[in-house]
């Protein structure tokens, strides 16, 4: 009676992070990295199709976060801990109670940061999507960071600033990144894409727009 499928992140085992780490710090190829990504997408693939759902996912398993991973993929991004922005975040203070509400160290945090034009290097998800038809005959879906969270997690002014003057025309880019996304991955034969957007909930709850993002 409904179609059924799963949020899009899956549980990590030890060995993908083990890899996760070891590829992060330069200690195993990009190679050697996916070789334990693909036997970690198969084997959610194939616990999804036991379970009897109608559309997978590949669990995000080759994404460092939900978010994060599109440094890897978009020019003009940096990788930065919490720790490295704070003293250059525009409210130190409101910065400050959020790690305090986060209750988690500034360093285990890591934000993708513009500090450039935005452009996409390579595909963000295209190629994942490949994999996962070539293992499954049911309806594939990708889950991609949305618009929103990343035009109010990206941009941070003291790196910002020399490539956009405002959120607004930072967030054109992310909007045409997105877009150009969508178009590869419909023709690429995806069916079904979800931009996340959790930020909204800070919208919804507290009618808070303008303050700092970071998840």
């Amino acid at each position: 009676m409904f179609t059924t499928t799963q949020v899009g992140s899956w549980p990590r085992s030890i060995t993908l992070l083990r890899a996760l780490r070891d590829h992060r710090t330069g200690s195993i190829s990009r190679k050697a990295f996916d070789d334990v990504a693909d036997e970690e997408v198969r084997r959610t693939i194939a616990l999804q199709e036991e379970a009897g759902l109608d559309i997978v996912v590949d669990g995000e398993h080759r994404r460092d976060n939900f978010y994060s991973f599109i440094t890897d993929k978009v020019e003009g991004t940096r990788l930065m801990s919490l720790a490295e922005m704070l003293d250059e975040v525009e409210d130190k203070s409101g910065f400050e109670e959020m790690l305090h509400t986060l209750d988690v160290p500034a360093s285990a945090i890591r934000n993708p940061t513009c500090v450039g034009k935005l452009n996409r290097r390579e595909p963000l998800a295209v190629d994942d999507f490949r994999f996962v038809k070539e293992h499954t005959d049911k309806p594939v879906k990708i889950t991609l960071p949305g618009p929103y969270l990343l035009s109010r997690s990206m941009f941070v002014t003291a790196y910002t600033k020399k490539a956009y003057r405002s959120h607004k025309k930072m967030a054109s880019d992310v909007v045409r990144i997105l877009r150009e996304e969508l178009k590869d991955l419909a023709q690429a034969g995806c069916e079904f894409v979800q931009f996340d957007e959790p930020v909204l909930t800070e919208i919804v709850m507290s009618e808070e727009c303008g303050r700092r993002t970071f998840m």
